[in-house]
């Protein structure tokens, strides 16, 4: 494959703009969908732990299968992945339509359409730098804005089309509106031009770093697989032999010397094709087993680094305990008796709009050279526990709105977060250190709101669950701010380096 150079601008703003909006039509139903929580909760009167699974899983799994999504991309292209998965999430919400209980919204809209947020997601970011170089911090941030917008107007439109539609309504025509992702995968026209041939497998191999490889005995290696297959033909030949008796002796003579020239030359050719593929197959194995080896060295490294390990912590907890307002904080105000007449707009609405500003405005604060990016992370994850702590005292429709504008805005640190992980591991180790933290981070927004609604079911109020959640965000901004002071570095630079060991000998006199 023939790789184009970046345009930084061009059609690359046309990718932008289908990115942006394949990001508002996937994620502003799963972002939004504490407005369908409240009615999945009415219609099938499970527990409130039990049916927040369906949102968590629509968050979650995206980033839990982040490492598959990357090979799908790497394998097919941005475009057919993401016309495949305007498929999946357009099917998976009409499908939610039909669901007769909580469990067959776990497959269609948590399984289903977070699978295909998750594809759609890492195609969208994948050909975006791709045609951006230069200016590719601004181009991710402006496609990072779509599910922002999406979840501010999602909460509005889906509680609207319930209104007049009802909940199997809404759904249809939620997955209807998805069905514009076909059109946005459409314009993905691809950086790359395929003009080379494919090459065979013996260039291939050649064309295999060294330092990949165990063995590099190449013509012994097919000399001893020629030698077992001659063994093998000699054997054969020998039994061959030993059934030969009576009348059979003039006919095997005869086929002998008939056939003594196809049997020179076909088994030889035969013999040698099947050492080399065999070779092959030894060599492929060895190689991809090295590179295995030296992936599970680099992890272990990266795990090694201490502000990487509390980093992952860090992130795990705050999906804990930061993503269960996005999804249950309606449901919040319903529990505190605040009236739908003072609801000016809808709580998620006002959480989609202020993450979008944080977005943007974190990401401006990054780029100052006087800033610390992960003290400025930290302070994010401090301020959102203390913000979580004080949903519980919040009982009036103007006090959560404005808790909501809070978390929101704190809640778009993620648009740092990759400038936290390449300050902790450096730009060549990023892509691996970023892959294992979103894991971690799917695995916490998959367990975050399904845990907060045990709490509720189990005390039958919000405030210990709201509270268990702030702690886990300030246990986490506190385990990464401690390992991150300065003086863990002046202590290592300060350590004295141990002398070496010297003996000194003397030789014994004969007097």
């Amino acid at each position: 494959m023939e790789f184009k150079k970046s345009p930084d601008g061009g059609w690359g703003w046309v990718i932008v703009a289908v990115s942006f909006f394949t990001q508002f039509l996937c994620y502003g139903s799963p972002l939004a969908v504490g407005v369908l929580y409240v009615e999945w909760l009415d219609a099938f009167g499970e527990g409130k732990g039990k049916t927040a699974w369906v949102g968590s899983l629509a968050s979650g799994v995206g980033l839990l299968a982040s490492p598959v999504c990357s090979v799908c991309v790497s394998s097919f292209g941005a475009r057919p992945v993401t016309i495949f998965s305007g498929f999946m999430v357009a099917g998976g919400l009409m499908l939610s339509s039909f669901a007769p209980n909580i469990y067959f919204l776990f497959f269609s809209y948590g399984i289903v359409v977070g699978l295909g947020c998750g594809l759609l997601y890492t195609a969208t970011v994948t050909i975006t730098c791709q045609y951006f170089d230069s200016r590719r911090g601004l181009a991710l941030g402006l496609i990072s804005t779509g599910s922002s917008v999406g979840l501010f107007i999602y909460a509005a439109l889906q509680r609207m089309l319930i209104e007049f539609y009802g909940l199997d309504g809404c759904l249809l025509i939620v997955g209807a509106l998805a069905l514009n992702i076909l059109a946005c995968g459409s314009l993905m026209r691809p950086l790359q031009t395929s003009s080379c041939p494919l090459p065979d497998k013996t260039a291939a191999m050649e064309n295999i770093p060294d330092k990949y490889s165990i063995y590099n005995e190449k013509e012994k290696n097919l000399e001893e697989n020629i030698n077992i297959l001659d063994k093998n033909y000699s054997s054969e030949e020998k039994c061959k032999n030993t059934l030969t008796n009576g009348d059979w002796k003039q006919e095997i003579l005869f086929y002998k010397t008939s056939s003594s020239m196809a049997h020179t030359k076909e088994p030889e050719t035969y013999k040698k094709k099947v050492a080399e593929q065999t070779y092959f197959c030894k060599q492929f194995a060895k190689r991809k087993w090295q590179l295995y080896k030296v992936y599970c060295g680099e992890t272990v490294s990266l795990f090694k680094n201490k502000v990487f390990a509390a980093l992952f912590i860090a992130i795990f907890l705050f999906d804990i305990g930061g993503f269960p307002p996005s999804l249950l904080m309606e449901d919040v105000a319903r529990s505190s008796n605040v009236k739908e007449e003072e609801f000016v707009m809808p709580l998620i609405s006002i959480l989609g709009i202020m993450t979008a500003v944080g977005k943007l405005l974190l990401g401006i604060l990054a780029d100052f050279k006087w800033i610390n990016t992960l003290y400025l992370y930290v302070a994010t994850l401090i301020m959102m526990g203390l913000a979580l702590c004080a949903i519980p005292f919040a009982k009036s429709y103007v006090t959560l709105a404005v808790l909501s504008g809070i978390m929101g805005f704190l809640t778009g640190n993620w648009s740092i977060f990759p400038y936290v992980t390449t300050k902790t591991v450096g730009i060549e180790k990023l892509a691996h250190a970023y892959g294992i933290l979103m894991f971690f981070a799917g695995l916490g927004n998959s367990l975050g709101p399904p845990i907060v609604g045990w709490f509720y079911d189990w005390t039958q109020t919000y405030d210990i669950a709201f509270y268990f959640s702030g702690f886990c965000v300030l246990l986490g901004g506190f385990i990464l701010l401690l390992t991150s002071l300065p003086c863990w570095a002046t202590c290592n630079k300060q350590l004295p380096k141990p002398s070496p060991t010297t003996f000194l000998y003397k030789v014994a006199s004969n007097v």
